[in-house]
This record gives C-alpha cells, structure tokens and sequence, in this order.
C-alpha cells in the first residue's frame, strides 16, 4: 500500500483517522500502533515478525539503559550490542546476496543466493532504532518504558517505509501526549495534497520521459536527449522522494506530530556542499550526529576531517542499496566535498550566483546518472552520450523534438516548481481569501491526483528500494 493509491486515500486513511480521533487520548498510540502494522504487512506480511522483534529488542535494550546501578562498562556493551544486531540485521537483508555474488566472482565458486526480498522500511527503521538507543545512552532522551508507546515510534506508519528519519527525541513528548488542533490537522492536509500531487501529477509523468530515454542504448543517444533524460530522472527522483516526504509530514500533522523537514529546494544549491544541506536532510542529520561527530568532526584537525567526511559519504553511498555504484556515487560526492572544503568553496563565492547554480546542478546531474545505472559499463556510455564522445554522434535528433515538444510543458512547470517554493512565502502571508484560494487550488489538486490514478499504471515510489 502506498500514499499514492485509491485504496489508501479512499479506504484505509478515513478509516484510519476516524478510528484515530474516536479513541481516547491514552489509546491513541495503541491505535496508530495497529494501524501501522496493517499498513506495512499490507506489502511485507511476513516482515512483521522481523520489525516486531527488533522493536522489542531495542526497547529492551533502552530500559536497560536507564537503570540506575549499570556502570558504564556494561551501559557501554548494551550500547555496542543494540547497534551491532541492528547492523547486522540490516547487512544481512540488504547486502547479503551483494556479498556471495562478488565471492562467487571473485573466487569462482558457485555458493546459491539467499534471494531474500528486502523488507521495506528497514533503512530507516534501523537507523531510528539506532538514535534512539544513543540519545538513551547520552542522556538525551529518556528510555520509553511504555511498550505501546515505543513501537508506535518505530512503526508508525507515516514514515516507516521511506522516511523521514524520525529522531526520538524530537518526538518523545508528542507520543506522551498530543491532542486535535483544527489548524496543524488543516496544515497537515494542505501539505498531504501537496506532496500526492507532487508525485502524482509530476513525478510519475516526468518518469514516465525518463523511462522512455533510458529504455534506449545510451551509445545511440544524441547529446540533447541523453541530456534530457537525466534532468527527467533528476525531477523525477526529486518529486517523488520530496513528495513523500510531504505526505509523511502532512499525515504526522493530523495525527498530532511535527516532523522536521526532509527538503529545502536542492536545485538552488550554489555547491555540492550546500545541495547535501538541501536533500533528504533527516539522512545527513542522522550521519552528521551519530557517525560524523562521534569520529571525531572537524574538532581534531583538517586531516581527520577530510577522514570523516570520506568515511561519512562511503557509507551514505552503501546506505543507498547492495550496488557497487552507490559507493562509487558516495565516492564521487565525497571527492567533491572535499575539493570544496579544501579550497573550492572559497573560489565559488567570488563568482557570480548564476555559475555557483551552473557548477552545482552540473555535477548533481553527473552524480545521478553514477546514482540510476547499477551497471558501471552502462555509466561511463551514458556520459559519453552526454557530452559527445561517440562516434558520429549528433547533437539534436528527430527523438529530442519529439520528446520536447510532449513534454515541455511539463518540463518547464517541474523546473518552476522545483526552483520556485512560492507556497512557502505564500503561508507567511495569512488572509482569508488567500486561504480561500489556498483551499480551492488544493481541491483542485486532490481531484486531479484522483482523476489520473483512476487509469494510473505507473505509480512507483523510487526510494521504497532503499
């Protein structure tokens, strides 16, 4: 089950909220509790067993971090045992199969594949688990001693399966308690309809451009095609994660809870360095506060530094999926932030914005296509294709006209879009025609999302494989 289907908007999400707002205050966690295991077993009913014992494990775990008469040493080895069985629970499913197919290449032998099906959502449940269990350990937060309570935390259904990463502490006093405000429930559904129609009526068309390009050997590509397809797949992959990220938000405002945010218009970035403060922010909290920082940051000198980050960006690229071209892709964006740390920052800020915005979406671009092609071959043909490096290649063909005369009004209204946040300088300016008018284009909005999902056939979400 997705956001974006009729059986969650017309069924399971009134129903939901229905039962949600009918129960007392103190049942309200239970009742998002099995509305989030119903969800997920939706698509993954085996994997609830999985997500269960690892919520019960580190719950444990967090209670026993809060008693008074542990020493250190010991709080110290519950610590590294809750990470090290999240991690390992993660490598297993994620990258297991990853690792026998590279020993039976590496040393020809003819060990079988688990083919195991990853669970969805274990990215980021994993890493939730993880922050929890750290921020009980730096007295942070206080260990949940409500079993209810907890689980809700870590299944709660919003955000279980592509995020945002949802740091306890941040939430831990809405799980105790949280109540209906007509305003955030009516800001939840605005942003909710936002984020749908962002994947509905962008994405999902904006995708359906690059699968038409990308279906194609790159080698017979001209340079404005294959150019074309990767800024589609860059707006597609933009639409649907932030779009997500909206509906996750906008649902956590109707069930009482305030996410932080998970985008910040990446496109307007003027480095690389400034794009990754843009792009699925809750990851790079998550690495910058428990990997980063605990490596020691920027505290012990430019070398040590330089260590992190490489180190940093390796795992956010293995993060992604079991590819070698995830860590080639974490690879390349950690030689570029370096680059900028060292010096290239500094250049940047003597030129004009419009170059910053040039050299930024320049390589964003390039690292997209290391990011969409498992296949290192099939990477190094795409960036020929690109820049024109094959034979008797041409710049423009009859493809290019074609496509861009179907698709330009949907390229020029996704570039807008994804450039211009209006919608966040509009809520600052409160009337009540303005909120007339903010409701009007909603429905609208709503209408068309349902409309188009009606005959819909391409709906996928990108980073439900993550």
């Amino acid at each position: 089950m997705v956001f974006s289907s009729l059986l969650f908007l017309v069924i399971f999400l009134p129903i939901m909220l229905l039962l949600y707002y009918a129960s007392p205050g103190a049942m309200r966690n239970a009742v998002l509790l099995i509305c989030s295991l119903l969800f997920y077993a939706w698509g993954e009913p085996i994997y609830i067993v999985l997500l269960l014992l690892s919520t019960t494990a580190d719950y444990a775990f967090g209670r026993a971090l809060g008693r008074l008469d542990l020493s250190q040493k010991r709080r110290r080895l519950i610590v590294v045992g809750s990470i090290s069985i999240n991690l390992a629970v993660l490598g297993f499913f994620k990258y297991a199969d990853f690792i026998i197919a590279n020993i039976n290449e590496l040393l020809h032998s003819t060990i079988e594949p688990l083919n195991l099906p990853l669970p969805i959502g274990i990215s980021f449940y994993t890493f939730q688990s993880i922050s929890y269990i750290v921020d009980v350990y730096k007295g942070k937060s206080e260990p949940q001693k409500n079993w209810i309570s907890f689980a809700a935390y870590i299944s709660m259904f919003p955000q279980l399966v592509a995020g945002p990463i949802v740091q306890y502490n941040t939430i831990a006093e809405q799980l105790r308690s949280r109540r209906f405000q007509e305003e955030q429930f009516a800001e939840g559904v605005v942003r909710f309809i936002r984020g749908l129609a962002k994947k509905v009526l962008i994405a999902n068309n904006i995708g359906l451009l690059w699968e038409q390009i990308s279906s194609q050997p790159a080698s017979e590509l001209s340079i404005a095609t294959a150019w074309l397809g990767i800024i589609a797949f860059a707006l597609q992959i933009y639409f649907d994660f932030s779009g997500y990220s909206d509906m996750a938000i906008g649902l956590g405002h109707m069930l009482g809870f305030r996410f932080k945010e998970n985008f910040n218009a990446p496109y307007r970035a003027i480095s690389i360095t400034d794009f990754w403060r843009r792009w699925h922010i809750s990851l790079g909290n998550w690495f910058k506060e428990y990997v980063y920082i605990p490596l020691g940051g920027n505290r012990k000198g430019l070398a040590v530094q330089l260590r992190n980050i490489l180190i940093v960006w390796l795992l956010t690229g293995i993060w992604h999926g079991a590819s070698w071209n995830f860590a080639l892709w974490g690879l390349y964006f950690a030689i570029i932030l370096l680059i900028e740390k060292l010096f290239l920052l500094k250049l940047l800020a003597r030129t004009p914005k419009l170059l910053q915005h040039g050299y930024a979406l320049l390589l964003i671009l390039i690292g997209w296509v290391i990011f969409v092609f498992e296949d290192v071959g099939h990477i190094q043909t795409y960036l020929y294709a690109m820049f024109g490096w094959h034979e008797q290649q041409s710049w423009v063909d009859q493809d290019t006209r074609y496509m861009l005369a179907n698709y330009a009004i949907l390229l020029v209204t996704s570039v807008f879009c994804a450039a211009n946040p209006t919608w966040k300088r509009l809520k600052q300016k409160r009337s009540a025609t303005l909120e007339l008018l903010t409701w009007a284009v909603h429905m609208v909005l709503f209408l068309l999302c349902i409309a188009y999902l009606v005959d819909a056939s391409f709906n996928p979400f990108l980073y439900f494989r993550f």
